[in-house]
């Protein structure tokens, strides 16, 4: 997400801090967790805020992504295992792409010269091009593979519209 702080994503989202050992609990189990889908990793970087969940697909929803882009840019991305980077880009509250492959490779004719260099520079890296796509500059790896600078349980809701 850019141009945002952690405590405005903690805002946007309705999100309160999540208990240390609520989350260690998950990550030491990732089984059956009832409420595992609601906490998710927030870190700082230049440019804006990653918003990460190692074990799901949760900040790759149209409800978190959506809410986190009102006023900004937010590429929502979700590294299925089974089926490869599927991504969301959502500008000011509306979706401009859906169903995206961040990293793939494949461009169009009439694709932004912009777009068409970031798929070729950033091909098979799908979280450098979402990154570059939102203006974001990790100056380490913490906001892709943790641990994140706080954790945040959001509201029970559905997220997925």
């Amino acid at each position: 997400m850019a141009d945002r702080t952690a405590a405005e994503v903690a805002r946007r989202l309705g999100a309160v801090p999540a208990d240390d050992e609520d989350v260690a609990a998950i990550i030491d189990d990732l089984g059956p967790h009832l409420d595992r889908q609601t906490v998710v990793g927030v870190t700082e970087v230049p440019g804006g805020c990653v918003v990460s969940q190692p074990w799901g697909y949760v900040p790759h929803t149209p409800g978190v992504v959506r809410r986190l882009s009102a006023g900004t840019l937010c590429y929502g991305m979700y590294d299925n295992p089974k089926g490869g980077h599927h991504g969301t880009v959502f500008r000011d509250g509306v979706m401009e792409e859906g169903d995206t492959h961040p990293g793939g490779g494949g461009v169009y004719p009439d694709d932004p010269t912009e777009e068409i260099l970031a798929a070729y520079l950033y091909h098979h890296h799908a979280v450098a091009y979402c990154c570059a796509r939102t203006s974001l500059r990790l100056t380490d790896a913490r906001g892709i593979t943790g641990p994140p600078d706080m954790w945040l349980r959001l509201p029970e809701r559905e997220w997925r519209n």
